[in-house]
């Protein structure tokens, strides 16, 4: 019997669990582990005082009533997750506890007094009521954005809802999975099932889908979810959120026709203004013709009886006429170039290049420039406008070379592959005035000039056109050179077209 004892006592000495034994109608404390001694937070020195001396201040808060009338009754009284104020080191403190007295009955079935044991579950208490916070606002969250939460259980079928759900999908019964499917448009229901198909991969669900009210109108939502699994790896439950997206799709709609709007009156405006540019060219090339064939027939007449000034005067008006003339043309091959579709077609570059020099012979000759190539490849493109291209690059070369030394034009290529797609990377070099770095970009804008036009001739609009030519057959052009150093062109042209017209 003693050794039995001397167990129990063990036992609950070095137990973890708060025990203390309190005897007679005071509820003296016969006996109190260390665990007990800690809880009550009043120094080592209780053994023998009575439970109210070392925590009086339990008395307001009915726990010394609650010892008490286990005492009295013989029944016990448990209580969970209570929370108690204990008076520690000067101030108070607040505990959650699950505790209990226990009557304590003699030989004789009367009782002496009282077990009490407990447990602190403070930590537990506040984080049970974060989490219960946490899921209130998130709760409110989702109610205020007017979204809807839902739970699939895969084992037994049975969905749990909140928020705006039920409102969404216009559900007043139970919800199940095939009342779901019923409210969908016919026309989603594919993309309702391939979406779960490939969360069984990837563990998310995410589509878009109608839902069609009783009134036949319909009412876009987006669905978002996640597939929840055991630990054996089988899916057990499905969480999501679903959001309507009325508003977003009517805005995007919105959007759509109104740049389908702008596209279209973009188109009728740039229409209108090519027919406009093309037929005020073709109105003033008959006067400026006119105007050129004057003066060539007052020369003629005249027969040197010209006096310096008058020549000077003639020489300004014919300069001014050319210049006219060259805008004109530009204005009509600027127009023109996207005016109609040109069937693609096999293009020998080197073909086209000696074309161009044959067309520009006079211009080589007068400036006794050299135009050197290496060997360029075959393409797929628009003839005419490939010639238009190297046309205007080589013209401008010869237009802007400098006076004291002769024009020197290479062309060299050199075959590229990007993103798996081949091209051409052409360069068109020489050895001119050059173009200061910051303005590499700016000639390329039409009627852009950044000389004298009584210096150099012309209308501004070739290297636009350059452009324009290379982007409609999927390539770009830069330029790139520095003041008195020469210039040189970088064309990037794709070697096969993937339209049959350009």
């Amino acid at each position: 019997m003693e050794r039995t004892l001397q167990i129990l006592k063990d036992a609950v000495e070095n137990t973890h669990l708060p025990i203390g034994v309190y005897t007679g109608e005071e509820l003296r404390i016969e006996t109190a582990n260390a665990a007990m001694i800690k809880t009550l937070g009043k120094g080592n020195d209780v053994i023998g005082r009575t439970y109210f001396e070392v925590v009086p201040e339990i008395e307001k808060q009915h726990i010394f009533q609650e010892a008490l009338q286990a005492y009295k009754t013989g029944i016990p009284f448990h209580a969970k997750d209570k929370r108690v104020d204990l008076l520690m080191e000067g101030e108070y403190r607040t505990f959650y506890f699950n505790y209990s007295f226990i009557p304590l009955f003699n030989a004789q079935g009367k009782v002496y007094g009282v077990m009490n044991t407990g447990m602190d579950v403070t930590e537990l208490h506040l984080a049970r009521e974060e989490a219960q916070s946490t899921s209130e606002q998130l709760r409110l969250a989702v109610e205020s954005s007017g979204m809807g939460t839902y739970e699939i259980d895969l084992l037994n079928g049975n969905i749990t809802t909140s928020g705006n759900f039920r409102s969404i999908w216009n559900i007043q019964g139970p919800i199940t999975n095939d009342t779901i499917i019923s409210k969908l448009h016919p026309e989603d229901i594919p993309v309702r099932e391939k979406a779960h198909r490939q969360a069984e991969h990837t563990g998310l669900i995410s589509y878009q889908a109608r839902i069609v009210n009783e009134d036949q109108s319909v009412r876009w939502t987006s669905i978002n979810g996640k597939v929840l699994r055991d630990e054996t790896g089988r899916a057990v439950k499905i969480t999501g959120i679903i959001e309507d997206i009325g508003h977003r799709k009517a805005l995007e709609q919105q959007l759509r026709e109104e740049a389908q709007r702008s596209n279209e009156e973009l188109r009728r405006s740039n229409e209108e203004l090519l027919h406009f540019a093309n037929l005020v060219s073709h109105d003033l090339k008959e006067p400026v013709r006119k105007i050129k064939t004057f003066i060539s027939r007052l020369r003629s007449v005249a027969n040197e009886g010209l006096s310096e000034k008058q020549e000077w005067y003639l020489n300004k008006i014919d300069n001014t006429t050319q210049r006219m003339q060259d805008v004109i043309e530009g204005i009509l091959d600027y127009s023109g170039v996207d005016k109609k579709r040109r069937p693609v077609e096999k293009i020998d570059l080197n073909e086209v290049l000696e074309e161009v020099k044959t067309d520009l012979e006079l211009a080589i000759h007068e400036k006794d420039a050299a135009v050197l190539n290496s060997w360029l490849p075959e393409i797929e493109g628009s003839k005419v406008l490939i010639q238009q291209l190297f046309y205007n690059l080589i013209h401008n070369a010869l237009k802007f070379s400098r006076p004291e030394e002769p024009p020197k034009i290479t062309i060299d290529s050199e075959l590229v592959e990007k993103e798996g797609s081949h091209g051409v990377l052409i360069r068109v070099q020489d050895n001119g005035i050059g173009i200061e770095q910051e303005f590499t970009e700016k000639i390329f804008t039409a009627f852009e000039r950044l000389h004298s036009k009584d210096r150099y001739e012309g209308s501004g609009l070739g290297l636009s056109l350059c452009r324009k030519i290379t982007e409609q057959h999927g390539g770009s052009i830069t330029a790139a050179g520095m003041e008195g150093g020469g210039s040189v062109f970088k064309i990037m042209l794709p070697m096969k077209q993937a339209h049959r017209t350009i």
